[in-house]
C-alpha cells in the first residue's frame, strides 16, 4: 500500500505519467441537520447573509466523504486520484448524502 498524495479534478497530472489505472474509488457519507442547527439556520434565512452553520456542516460532510474516498484508494494501492468529483443528493427532508469519487491510479514522476 502506498501513500496517497495527489488528487486532481483533471484527467492527468502534469509532470507525472500514469502507469496503472486501478478503477473507481468513492467515499459516501449521509448527514442530517440537528433541530438546533435548523432553527439557527432558519434565523439566518430570515435576516439574510452567509449561513455559517450550514457552511460548516457542508464543509465537514465533504471532508468526510473525501477522506473516505482516500481510504478506499489506499486499499487499492493508488498514489493518486484523478477526475475527482463531488455529488450530493437529498435522501429525504433534512437528510443529505455526499459522495466523493474519482479514478484511482498509480503515477510516477517524469
Amino acid at each position: 500500500m502506498t501513500d496517497l498524495t495527489l488528487i486532481t479534478t483533471s484527467t492527468s497530472l502534469e509532470g507525472y505519467r500514469i502507469t496503472k489505472q486501478l478503477g473507481l474509488v468513492r467515499g459516501i457519507t449521509v448527514r442530517s441537520r440537528s433541530v438546533l442547527g435548523n432553527m439557527a439556520g432558519g434565523f439566518m434565512t430570515i435576516f439574510g447573509g452567509k449561513s455559517a452553520i450550514y457552511t460548516e456542516l457542508c464543509e465537514k460532510t465533504r471532508e468526510e466523504a473525501l477522506q473516505l474516498m482516500i481510504q478506499h484508494g489506499k486499499v487499492l494501492g493508488c498514489n493518486a486520484i484523478i477526475s475527482m468529483r463531488y455529488d450530493a443528493n437529498e435522501v429525504m427532508t433534512g437528510l443529505t448524502e455526499v459522495l466523493a469519487y474519482g479514478t484511482a491510479v498509480v503515477v510516477e514522476k517524469i
